[in-house]
């Protein structure tokens, strides 16, 4: 018999932005079900019908009348999250299967014993397993990070993320929503702020024609290097 998949604890909710994901967000909210996740996906104005099969699921739904990127669906489903009283860490997962919820109580047990504010699932860029561009692009942006913040940042552009309550509730008041600089400002402000920052590493998983397609190749990281230098000034 296959192996029961793990429930997850009580205090956790799943965040689960997502923009045209398709049929591939299924197997994500599917397993997350199986794990009695308490769940919210937060369509980002999705032209593709993908959050039509969830209607009739066990989860919180908000859906954005038009796209306005990532950081926006964060920002609002970390409002609706806080307001449970009893939620004390916010996890944040990608809607295209790029993230595999099968982790997420292990990363949940780090997050707990190292008392993080917020833990980074970092993934590893071998050699033959990652695109030589991606591969250098995210080693040159963590090295540059951890130089700037003074923490280790092994993995600043994973969206597979842990915050707690309390960085949330900051992040509410301090940050902007934006696109994908948004997790970049969280990153540098949390450091900056002196909490707890932690790593664990995670299954480097890519797939093609997902959405790591609505990264703009020219535009975000431009976003992403400039929302690094100005929320290492912002937050001195």
């Amino acid at each position: 018999m296959p192996e029961a998949t793990p429930p997850l604890p009580p205090d956790l909710i799943v965040l689960v932005p997502c923009y045209n994901a398709g049929e591939l967000i299924l197997p994500v909210i599917d397993t997350l079900i199986e794990m009695s996740a308490k769940l919210i996906v937060v369509d980002d104005g999705s032209t593709d019908g993908c959050t039509r099969p969830l209607m009739d699921k066990p989860l919180t739904l908000i859906s954005l009348p038009e796209n306005r990127g990532k950081g926006h669906a964060m920002m609002e489903g970390f409002r609706k999250a806080l307001e449970d009283p009893r939620v004390a860490c916010i996890a944040v997962i990608d809607a295209d299967g790029q993230h595999d919820p099968l982790e997420l109580p292990r990363l949940y047990q780090a997050f707990r014993d190292e008392k993080a504010d917020l833990l980074v699932g970092s993934r590893e860029f071998k050699r033959g397993k990652t695109p030589r561009k991606r591969r250098w692009g995210n080693k040159f942006t963590a090295w540059l990070t951890t130089a700037l913040v003074g923490q280790d940042v092994p993995d600043t552009q994973s969206g597979y993320r842990l915050h707690s309550r309390h960085l949330a509730e900051d992040v509410l008041v301090k940050v902007k929503g934006g696109r994908y600089d948004t997790e970049m400002e969280i990153l540098v402000m949390a450091a900056r702020k002196g909490y707890k920052l932690t790593a664990a590493p995670i299954s480097t998983i890519y797939k093609d024609g997902t959405s790591s397609s609505h990264f703009s190749k020219r535009r975000d990281p431009f976003k992403i290097y400039w929302k690094l230098l100005k929320a290492c000034l912002k937050y001195r």
